[in-house]
């Protein structure tokens, strides 16, 4: 019985170290979407700085499929000891729960969150080649042409699912969804002309470069690097989509390691670099703490579940 008591003491005081040393060797970031995507991009434009901040690489691993439930899944049986860290999104961890009968993970009880990084709003594009160079265009060519027309996502459940759902509700167009494994290679399809529309959160690079037209932001106010793009309200869609992006880790991960990496995101959140990448592709930046963030996830739950209904998203 001694020398169980002197084990368990030794194991208390080697997992305090460990928890005092982190970080003390390469940090995963699992984005269990494709590359491309706004999610990727985010977890992309956070690596380099966090890696000068934890003094330890941050590395971007991709993980796609199922609406970016196969990731997840793989996630959640991860240590929860800081070393792998997940860029959740509203897809998967608010939306999910109330469209997939299972997703092979627990949205309300499997993670531990770390911080909320942004929000950034759906946009209508379409091909640079596409002959609506307006929400009035296009909504005119849909209804003359019910079926014909398909919308791309970058998979059930999804926000640029949810959003085109809540576009087919609010204006009674009958156009069809067509799911990828991730909004890039829906982009890439969209841009080469196969599909016709997408209400997405990763297309502004590709918006200024020339490749896609936006005709409509699914937010309350147009954003500052668009000014001349009207609201889908402005436009004559009376609809607001968007998705959130943040930080979390396993369920049970220890205060000190969740805390140490809530303040290093801050701070990286604070960098004009970093802000002003993030405004590049449309982000609003939040930031907070980790109790802020934990209220948030958890209502968000309950909020997307008259998001869900609204949009006619059937249940998978």
């Amino acid at each position: 019985m001694k020398l169980k008591r002197i084990l368990t003491v030794l194991l208390s005081l080697f997992s305090l170290n460990a928890i005092a040393a982190f970080p003390d060797k390469s940090i995963k970031f699992l984005v269990p979407w494709p590359p491309g995507g706004a999610t990727d991009q985010v977890a992309r434009i956070l690596a380099i700085p966090l890696t000068k901040e934890l003094g330890v690489t941050v590395f971007v691993e991709n993980k796609g499929g199922a609406g970016g439930n196969i990731g997840t899944q793989a996630f959640v049986q991860e240590k929860p000891d800081g070393y792998s860290i997940l860029m959740a999104t509203s897809s998967t961890n608010a939306a999910g729960p109330h469209l997939f009968a299972n997703q092979g993970f627990d949205a309300a009880k499997d993670f531990t969150p770390v911080v909320l990084v942004c929000t950034i709003p759906n946009i209508m594009v379409v091909p640079e080649s596409s002959p609506w160079n307006s929400m009035k265009d296009l909504i005119a060519d849909a209804k003359q042409n019910p079926g014909k027309f398909t919308y791309g996502s970058a998979g059930i459940g999804a926000s640029q699912h949810l959003a085109g759902a809540q576009f087919k509700t609010v204006t009674g167009l009958d156009v069809r969804h067509v799911p990828y494994k991730g909004s890039g290679p829906a982009a890439l399809d969209l841009m080469a002309g196969h599909i016709d529309m997408m209400l997405d959160t990763g297309s502004l690079n590709n918006i200024k470069a020339g490749k896609l037209k936006a005709l409509g932001i699914a937010a309350d106010k147009r954003i500052p690097e668009l000014p001349n793009v009207p609201t889908m309200k402005e436009a004559g869609v009376p609809m607001v989509a968007n998705a959130w992006y943040g930080v979390m880790l396993p369920a049970g991960a220890p205060k000190n390691i969740t805390e140490k990496l809530n303040a290093a995101f801050n701070k990286v959140l604070k960098d004009p670099e970093v802000r002003k990448s993030l405004q590049g592709i449309g982000a609003q930046i939040d930031g907070g703490s980790v109790v802020d963030f934990t209220k948030f996830s958890q209502s968000e739950i309950k909020r997307y579940e008259g998001i869900v209904k609204m949009s006619g998203a059937p249940r998978e």
